[in-house]
């Protein structure tokens, strides 16, 4: 008999369609470049890092019984994800998401998550039925949440009991969607994972540094905040300690999913028995060589 995963991802799990140039880029460019089409979703990015740190994650989310959905099924059973407890939908579409990356960045993105939006709570289930927990036993392990779930949804779990004694872990899926987690700050167990953008989205408030950024979260109620700011330091801390490191320098090769990979990576390092300065030091590095295209994806 299976035991329970001690790890749990939370959201979307999906189809990445991103058209990379390594040209500078605006709106409006046309330019020359390589389209891929690779696994993705917050929550399936952090399966896969998590997976790549020799954990086995569990995901809850949605996918359809569509030709899309049995591809990425098949995937995730290759490398060998738990998929014991995903929600499979008969009539919703597997769901997707663009981008286009120059080599300044992000120059737009569309994320199709209705699927999971319409799924709603029928992907928590398991954590009510038995299966990975129940009201008067609630499952207290480690959760990774992503900012894909609608808002009525993240207000739903930030009051639940469900969630009430595991560590949680959340990360936004954008900017845009950032604001949905405000909730969570409630939450006594909850780290968020921010860039400087999305604190200061969070906070109301102009941030000009990440170590300004995570306080602004700690003092707005976050038990724990790790905030990035790209090439610049990033931060660690809580009501306690602040702790800082600067990312190794790299070549850009790649953009979406980098902050997937240090959230993951960051919880494979704590999990380990890295602390503080040393943990967030392990995240960054395997972030900046996912940056550089050194890591499969």
């Amino acid at each position: 008999m299976e035991k329970n995963p001690e790890i749990l991802c939370i959201g979307s799990m999906l189809w990445d369609i991103i058209g990379r140039s390594s040209l500078e880029m605006q709106a409006g460019s046309d330019v020359p470049g390589r389209i891929t089409r690779l696994p993705g979703g917050v929550a399936m990015n952090i399966a896969m890092t998590l997976r790549r740190f020799g954990l086995r994650p569990a995901l809850l989310s949605v996918v359809g019984n569509d030709r899309e959905g049995k591809e990425l099924i098949n995937f995730a059973k290759a490398f060998d994800l738990d998929l014991r407890y995903l929600y499979h939908s008969s009539d919703l579409p597997t769901d997707q998401y663009m981008a286009v990356e120059g080599s300044n960045g992000v120059i737009a993105a569309v994320a199709d998550a209705h699927s999971l939006e319409a799924a709603g709570d029928k992907i928590l289930e398991p954590l009510s039925n038995g299966k990975l927990g129940t009201l008067a036993k609630p499952f207290s392990g480690l959760i990774a949440l992503d900012g894909n779930l609608t808002a009525e949804l993240i207000v739903e779990i930030s009051a639940s009991a469900l969630f009430a004694f595991s560590d949680l872990r959340v990360a936004p899926a954008s900017p845009g969607k950032v604001e949905r987690l405000l909730p969570l700050l409630k939450h006594k167990g909850a780290t968020f994972y921010v860039n400087v953008r999305e604190a200061e989205l969070l906070c109301q408030t102009e941030f000009l540094s990440a170590e300004a950024a995570s306080c602004g979260l700690v003092e707005r109620g976050a038990h724990r905040a790790v905030v990035t700011n790209g090439p610049q330091e990033a931060v660690l801390a809580d009501i306690d300690h602040c702790v800082k490191a600067m990312p190794p320098a790299v070549v850009v090769a790649r953009l979406t999913g980098a902050g997937d990979t240090f959230m993951a990576a960051h919880i494979a390092a704590e999990l380990s028995g890295l602390k503080g300065k040393s943990s967030l030091q392990s995240a960054l590095k395997a972030s900046s060589n996912y940056v550089a295209g050194k890591l499969e994806n």
